[in-house]
C-alpha cells in the first residue's frame, strides 16, 4: 500500500522532482495560490471572473499576493492561458509588478536550474512580455536572466537561453537604451559569448551578438566605459572578428569617433572594473559552490569539491574559456575577510594554482595567466585594491617549494607581459607592475621577494630577465639570517603547510609544466593513500562553548547531558531526545548550524577506525549500528517522505554533512547494514538533494572517494549495493570504477569477482563499458589488469569493445593488449574483430596482429580467410590515397590496403617455417589476385614474394600449365617484362622493360586460357 501510495504521489509542475524528494516550499506556496485563484473563478465568465478576482484583491496585502503568485504560477505552467493571465495580472496588480519581479528574482537566482522545460521557456516569455510593459524595475529581472547564461557551456539549453535574451535585447532596442547598466552588463555578457560560439552551426548567433556590441559600443560607449579595464580584455578576445576589428582599431587609434569625452585606451586601463560585471558571468550555482570553497572548505580537503567543480563546469573543450572568469571573480570579487586570511580555510591562492595546472588548452593558459595579473598591469595603490593582486603573488610564492615549474611560467609571463601588451603603453605597464611589487612588500604579504626572483629553483636565463627587469626586488636589504627572521611568519605557515601544497592541485595535469619527472610519474597523484593521518595522540576533551551559547536552553541542555556521558546506550537516548526536540514544530531551524557543529565535535571519535566488524556476522552488523549518530538515520528510515519532520531531519543531516563529510558514507554503510533500512537504499538519494551539493552523483562521488580513503574494506563492502542501487550513476564513468581498483588488493579484486559471478554486482553494461576501458588506458598498471579481470568476468561479448584496438599503442598501453590477446585468443574471428586487428600500425616491434592472426590461422584457417578476402577486396575497390599510418599517430587507426597488405606479409614470413596451408586457401590467393591486378608498381615491387603466391595460385589453374600470357595493358605486373624473351631476366632489365613495355601495344583484355603468363622470378 506504501509504494501505490509512492507512486501515486503527484508531481509538481514547476521543478523538477522526484518521489524522494521533500516538496519545496515555494513551488507549494505557489501551487496553493494557483488553487485559490482557480476557486474564485471556477465556472464563471471571463468577465465574471475578472470580477470576483478583482473583490477578493480588494480584501487585503494577503489577497492580493495570493492572487498575483497565482496568475504569475498560471503564465508558467499553463502557456494556452498565458496570454488572458498575464492580462488579468497586469490590471490586477497594486504595487507596479514588484511582487512578480521579486519573485523572478528568487526563481533565477535560486530554482532555475530545477525548472521543468514548459516554465523555463513560459518565464522567458513573462519576462519579454513585461519588457513590452516597460515595467519598471524589469532591467534588473533581465541581467539576472542573463547571469544564467553559462559561459564555456555550448548545449542546446544555454544557446537557447543565451539566443532568447538577445532577441529581447534586439526587439527591444528602444527600451534598452534607457538603462545604462543594462547596457554595459549586456555588452559585457555577449562579448564574453562570442568567444564560445565559433563553431559554423553558431556563426548565426555569433552575428547576431557581434551586431549587437556593435551597435551598443558605437552608439553608446559612454556607457559602456563604465566596464572599466575588463572591456579592453573582452574586446582583445574578439578583435579578429572583421565587424569587430574595425571598433579595436578605433578605440586604440581613434578613440574620438566612439565619444568625444573619450580621451583613449589608458582611460579604460586606468579605471578598475566593478565586481558587479565580473560576477555576472558566473552562474549563481558557480557562485555558491565558489564561495563555499573559500569560505566553508578547510586546505587540504578541497580535491573532492574541485573534483565536483571540474567535472560539472570545466570538463569540455569549450569550457576551458571560463577559466578566465572564475579567475577574474576569484581576484575580483572574492576578498576575505581577516579573519578567514588567518585560518585554515582554502586559500584563494590554491583554488588559482589548481585552476591554471587543470588547463588543457595553451590559448585558455595564456588567457588563464593574463586574468591573473591584468589588474597588475595598471595598478594604482590609491584606487585599486591588494586585494587584486595579492593571489598571483601568493600562487608564485607557494609553488616554488612542491611545483617551482609553474612558478616559472607565471614569472616569465608577468617579465613578457610587460613590453607585449601594448607596446605604445610599455611604459605604465612596466610602472603598473612596479606598483604592484612595492605595494605588495609594503602590505607585508611577502616581506621579500628576492627569495622569489633570485631563487636557484629558476633557470638561468629567467632569473637574468628578472634581474634586468626588477633590480631592486632582486636583492636582499639584509643578510640571509635576518630574511629569515623577518619571513618568520610566513616561513612557519609555509612549512607547517608543505604537505598540503602538494595536494592544492595536482601537477600530472598541468598544461605548461616541463618538469619530466613531475608529469611522468604516475603514481604520485595518489601518494596520499598510502600515508594515513595517525590519530594516536590523545586529544583534549572538545570545547562546543561558541556553538552552545546559540542553542535554546532545552537543546543546550541536552547536548550537555550528551558531552558529560560516555556510556553509548545512555547518549543513543539522549540522541533520540535531540531527535525528538528537532521534529517538534516550534524548533528554530536557525539553530541547525550550531547543532550540527557541536554533534560533529562530539562523535569525532565515531568517525575514526573502521567502521565494518572484522567478522561481518548479522549480530555484528547490528552492533556496529547501534552509535548515537545512527539514531538520525533510524529515524529518517522509519519517517515518510511527506511526513513534515523528514525534511527538517534532511536539513539537520546536510548541516552535520558541512561540518562533518564522513557522515555521507557512514549513511551508506547504515543503510546496508542495518535491517531496520531494508530496501531504503534510495533514502541516499533524498540526503544528497538535500546537501549543498544537491546532486546525487556529486555527492555519491565524493562519499566513496572520503571512504576509499578512510577504509577499503569498507568501500568492497559498499560496492555492490551502490552499483545495484545508483546505476545510473556508477555505469556511466568510470569514476568510480577508477576509486576502486585503485586501492584493492588482489584477494578483494577476487571477492568483487565473484560477485559479479554470482549476479549480484553488475559493473559494466554494453553501452557505456567501451568509454569506462578507453579511461582505464591513464591508470596504473595492476588498476587496469583489475580492471580487464572484472569486465572478463561479466558476460559482454567481445566485440562490444573490440573497437578500443583503434586507441591502443603497442608501447603505452600493453597491459590492455596483453588482456585483449588472451580474449581473442579464444574468440573465432567475426569480420568485425579481423577489421579491427588489421587496422593497427603496422611496426617491427608490435607482434599483437600478427600473434593472434596466426593462431586463427591455425584454428579458424576458412574463417579468417574468409574475412580477410573482404576486407582485401573491400579496401582494394576504395578510393588509394598512399599514406603511412605511422605518420599520423594522432588519429584513430584506418584500415587501409597497404596496411592490409602487410600484415599479410608478416604472417606469411611467420608462417614460412610451419606447415600451415593458410595461403594455399583459394579465398586468399583470389584476393590477392584482384589485389595483383590493380595495384600500382611499388606495391607490386613491395609486397612482390605475397603477390608471387598467387601467380604460382594463377599458374596452377593455367592450361596448358606451361603457357606464357601477356601482361594486359591495363594491370602491368611488377618485375614483369615487355615481351617473353627469358625467364631468368635481371630486375633492373625487368624495370625498364615495364617502361617500355607501357608504351607498347597490348591486348586489351586478360584471358585466362591460351594465352602465355609473363616469366616472373618465382616461377
Amino acid at each position: 500500500m506504501e509504494s501505490s501510495a509512492a507512486k501515486a504521489k503527484p508531481q509538481g509542475r514547476l521543478l523538477v522532482s522526484t518521489q524522494l524528494d521533500a516538496k519545496d516550499e515555494l513551488e507549494e506556496k505557489l501551487e496553493r495560490c494557483v488553487g485559490i485563484v482557480q476557486a474564485l473563478t471556477n465556472g464563471l465568465s471571463e468577465r465574471e471572473a475578472n470580477d470576483a478576482l478583482t473583490a477578493n484583491v480588494c480584501k487585503g496585502q494577503q489577497q492580493h499576493e495570493e492572487v498575483c503568485l497565482g496568475l504569475f504560477t498560471l503564465v508558467l505552467t499553463e502557456p494556452t492561458q498565458a496570454q488572458r493571465c498575464y492580462r488579468d495580472l497586469t490590471l490586477l496588480n497594486r504595487d507596479g509588478m514588484n511582487l512578480i519581479l521579486v519573485k523572478i528574482n528568487q526563481i533565477l537566482m535560486e530554482k532555475f536550474l530545477k525548472l521543468q522545460d514548459v516554465p523555463r521557456t513560459q518565464l522567458v516569455w513573462l519576462v519579454r512580455e513585461l519588457v513590452k510593459s516597460g515595467v519598471m524595475g524589469t532591467d534588473g529581472v533581465v541581467m539576472t536572466l542573463q547571469k544564467q547564461i553559462a559561459g564555456g557551456d555550448i548545449s542546446t539549453k544555454n544557446l537557447w537561453l543565451a539566443e532568447s535574451v538577445l532577441e529581447i535585447l534586439l526587439d527591444q532596442k528602444e527600451w534598452v537604451l534607457k538603462s545604462g547598466m543594462l547596457i554595459a552588463m549586456s555588452v559585457y555578457t555577449y562579448l564574453r559569448l562570442i568567444v564560445d560560439h565559433g563553431a559554423p552551426n553558431l556563426l548565426i548567433l555569433r552575428q547576431k551578438e557581434v551586431d549587437f556590441c556593435i551597435s551598443m559600443l558605437r552608439e553608446k560607449f559612454m556607457e559602456c566605459l563604465i566596464i572599466g579595464r575588463d572591456l579592453v580584455r573582452l574586446l582583445q578576445n574578439v578583435a579578429r572578428i572583421p565587424e569587430m576589428e574595425l571598433v579595436w582599431k578605433d578605440l586604440l587609434h581613434n578613440p574620438q569617433v566612439l565619444s568625444p569625452q573619450f580621451t583613449g585606451v589608458l582611460q579604460l586601463l586606468t579605471a578598475r572594473t566593478s565586481r558587479k560585471f565580473l560576477a555576472c558571468r558566473l552562474t549563481p550555482d558557480m557562485e555558491t559552490k565558489l564561495l563555499f570553497m573559500t569560505s566553508r572548505v578547510r586546505f587540504g580537503q578541497q580535491k573532492r569539491y574541485q573534483d565536483w567543480f571540474q567535472r560539472q563546469y570545466l570538463s569540455t573543450a569549450e569550457s576551458q574559456s571560463l577559466r578566465c572568469d572564475l579567475i577574474r571573480y576569484i581576484c575580483g570579487v572574492v576578498h576575505p575577510s581577516n579573519e578567514v586570511l588567518s585560518s585554515d580555510i582554502l586559500p584563494r591562492w590554491a583554488i588559482i594554482g589548481w585552476l591554471l595546472t587543470t588547463c588543457t588548452s595553451n590559448v585558455a593558459a595564456s588567457n588563464a595567466k593574463l586574468a591573473l595579473f591584468y589588474d597588475w598591469l595598471f595598478f594604482n595603490p590609491e584606487k585599486d585594491s591588494i586585494m587584486n593582486i595579492e593571489p598571483a603573488i601568493l600562487v608564485m610564492h607557494h609553488s616554488m617549494k612542491p611545483h617551482p615549474a609553474i612558478t616559472a611560467t607565471l614569472l616569465d609571463f608577468m617579465c613578457r607581459i610587460i613590453p607585449h601588451f601594448f607596446p605604445p603603453l610599455e611604459t605604465q605597464v612596466r610602472q603598473g607592475v612596479f606598483n604592484s611589487l612595492t605595494f605588495i612588500m609594503e602590505k607585508r604579504v611577502l616581506a621579500h621577494l628576492a627569495p622569489l626572483f633570485d631563487n636557484p629553483k629558476l633557470d638561468r636565463e629567467l632569473r637574468s630577465m628578472l634581474r634586468e627587469r626588477f633590480p631592486e626586488f632582486c636583492s636582499s636589504p639584509s643578510p640571509p639570517t635576518e630574511v629569515k627572521m623577518e619571513e618568520a611568519a610566513s616561513m612557519e605557515l609555509e612549512n607547517h603547510m608543505l604537505e598540503k601544497e602538494e595536494s592544492c592541485y595536482d601537477p600530472t595535469e598541468a598544461a605548461f609544466s616541463d618538469d619530466e619527472e613531475e608529469v611522468n610519474n604516475k603514481g604520485k597523484k595518489r601518494e596520499f593513500r598510502f600515508h594515513p593521518i595517525k590519530e594516536a595522540v590523545i586529544e583534549e576533551p572538545a570545547d562546543i562553548t561558541p556553538w552552545l551559547n546559540q542553542l535554546d536552553d532545552t537543546m543546550k541542555e541536552k547536548v550537555q547531558q550528551l558531552q558529560k556521558t560516555s556510556d553509548t546506550e545512555t547518549q543513543c537516548e539522549v540522541m533520540q531526545e535531540i531527535v525528538d526536540l528537532i521534529l517538534e514544530e516550534d524548533f528554530d531551524t536557525e539553530q541547525m548550524s550550531s547543532l550540527a557543529s557541536c554533534l560533529a565535535e562530539l562523535f569525532k571519535d565515531h568517525f575514526r577506525g573502521d567502521v565494518l566488524p572484522e567478522e561481518i556476522t548479522e549480530e555484528s552488523l547490528e552492533d556496529s549500528v547501534c552509535r548515537p549518530v545512527c539514531l538520525i538515520f533510524r529515524n529518517l528510515v522509519t519517517m515518510q517522505e511527506d511526513n513534515s519532520g523528514f525534511s527538517v531531519l534532511l536539513d539537520m543531516l546536510a548541516e552535520f554533512y558541512q561540518k562533518q563529510p564522513k557522515i555521507g558514507y557512514h549513511l551508506l554503510y547504515y543503510l546496508k547494514a542495518s535491517k531496520a533500512a531494508n530496501g531504503k537504499m534510495m533514502l541516499y538519494e533524498s540526503f544528497a538533494q538535500a546537501t549543498a551539493l544537491g546532486d546525487l552523483h556529486t555527492c555519491l562521488m565524493m562519499d566513496m572517494k572520503a571512504c576509499q580513503e578512510d577504509d577499503v574494506r569498507l568501500l568492497c563492502y559498499l560496492t555492490p549495493s551502490i552499483y545495484t542501487e545508483f546505476p545510473d550513476e556508477t555505469l556511466r564513468s568510470g569514476e568510480l570504477l577508477n576509486m576502486i581498483v585503485a586501492v584493492i588488493d588482489s584477494t578483494q579484486l577476487q571477492e568483487l569477482m565473484c560477485h559479479v559471478m554470482m549476479g549480484n554486482l553488475v559493473m559494466f553494461r554494453k553501452d557505456s563499458v567501451l568509454n569506462i576501458l578507453i579511461q582505464s588506458l591513464d591508470w596504473e598498471t595492476f588498476e587496469q589488469y583489475s580492471t580487464w579481470q572484472l569486465f572478463l568476468a561479466h558476460s559482454i561479448p567481445l566485440e562490444t569493445i573490440i573497437p578500443i584496438l583503434q586507441h591502443l599503442k603497442y608501447k603505452e598501453h600493453p597491459e590492455a593488449l596483453s588482456c585483449l590477446l588472451l580474449q581473442l585468443r579464444r574468440e573465432k574471428p567475426s569480420e568485425e574483430m579481423v577489421k579491427m586487428v588489421l587496422s593497427r600500425p603496422c611496426h617491427p616491434e608490435d607482434q599483437f596482429t600478427t600473434s593472434i592472426l596466426r593462431h586463427w590461422a591455425s584454428k579458424h584457417d576458412d574463417t579468417l580467410g574468409e574475412h580477410i578476402k573482404a576486407q582485401l577486396i573491400k579496401n582494394n575497390n576504395q578510393p588509394r590515397k598512399r599514406q603511412s599510418l605511422r605518420s599520423s599517430s594522432s588519429k584513430l587507426a584506418q584500415l587501409t590496403l597497404e596496411q592490409i597488405l602487410e600484415h599479410m606479409d608478416n604472417l606469411r614470413l611467420s608462417l614460412s617455417n610451419t606447415k600451415n596451408n593458410f595461403f594455399t586457401q583459394t579465398p586468399i590467393l583470389q584476393a590477392l589476385q584482384h589485389v595483383q591486378a590493380s595495384c600500382d608498381e611499388a606495391h607490386k615491387m613491395r609486397f612482390s614474394d605475397l603477390f608471387a603466391l598467387a601467380e604460382e595460385y594463377e599458374d596452377s589453374q593455367a592450361k596448358p600449365p606451361k603457357s606464357r600470357r601477356k601482361a594486359p595493358a591495363t594491370s602491368p605486373r611488377s618485375r614483369k617484362g615487355a615481351a617473353p624473351p627469358t625467364n631468368n631476366e635481371e630486375e633492373s632489365a625487368s624495370s625498364s622493360a615495364s617502361e617500355e613495355e607501357d608504351s607498347k601495344p597490348k591486348a586489351p583484355k586478360r584471358k585466362r586460357k591460351g594465352s602465355s603468363a609473363v616469366g616472373s622470378d618465382s616461377d
